[in-house]
């Protein structure tokens, strides 16, 4: 079994508060790092997969971030405007539900930068090898939080021999992260209203219900979400040879 979706999802509607003064004048998907900036990045990954359209959104400086779309002619790419109104993470993916097309959204925040072997390839083969009636409903990408650059919070998730995803107890730290690249059930959206509100409390309710997984990413990963994060993620690239 092969799975393609026909479009992926970017979010790139962030303010980017923590990476001011960069996000001062621009978004932060506009950030670069290595010369390349996070949103063509993640886009790159997108072309990478062999997946046909992007669906990014956009809030702030949204005319930026129109322009810098317009200027990719290597993949089809739709916007879903959130200029009047940010809608997190869940609220974001719900409203773009009707760009994205049938079937099991593949997601990529735009300020995470991944190494080595192709990662979102690899979370479409894994999905669709575990796939078995609908058994799983979240797939996330992670890594273990020793190699997670720019990272400095206690970490996500537990993950066990089967890679079924858990909470750690209340203060404890977990060993590892979600990188920012998932595949989720659309269905897990349908009784949610419309407006504003995070995908984190359906991470954990379907972690605790048995139904989220985790696929573990050998390459690096960087969280390029403060300015120190942009030399860290450009040194990272360096070491792996994909400056």
């Amino acid at each position: 079994m092969t799975l393609t979706p026909p479009a992926a999802l970017i979010f790139a509607a962030g303010l980017g508060t923590r990476m001011r003064p960069l996000t001062n004048d621009r978004p932060k998907a506009l950030v670069e790092v290595g010369g390349r900036t996070l949103l063509d990045r993640a886009l790159d990954r997108v072309k990478e997969a062999g997946i046909p359209r992007a669906v990014v959104n956009v809030h702030a400086f949204p005319d930026q971030m129109r322009a810098a779309l317009a200027r990719r002619g290597d993949l089809e790419i739709l916007i879903s405007d959130e200029s009047d109104l940010l809608l997190e993470t869940g609220g974001g993916m719900r409203k773009a539900l009707p760009l994205l097309g049938p079937g099991p959204v593949l997601a990529l925040n735009a300020d995470a930068i991944w190494t080595g072997a192709a990662p979102v390839p690899a979370l479409l083969k894994a999905w669709a090898g575990a796939w078995e009636g609908g058994r799983m409903r979240l797939l996330l990408l992670l890594v273990e939080k020793a190699r997670a650059v720019g990272y400095a919070r206690a970490g996500d998730f537990l993950l066990d021999e089967a890679s079924r995803l858990s909470r750690p107890p209340a203060g404890e730290g977990a060993s590892w992260v979600y990188t920012g690249a998932q595949i989720l059930d659309p269905a897990l959206l349908a009784d949610r209203p419309e407006g504003a509100f995070s995908l984190s409390p359906i991470f954990f309710a379907e972690a605790a219900a048995g139904r989220a997984s985790g696929l573990r990413h050998a390459g690096g990963w960087a969280d390029v979400g403060t300015p120190a994060g942009v030399p860290a993620a450009e040194a990272m690239l360096r070491e792996a040879g994909e400056a």
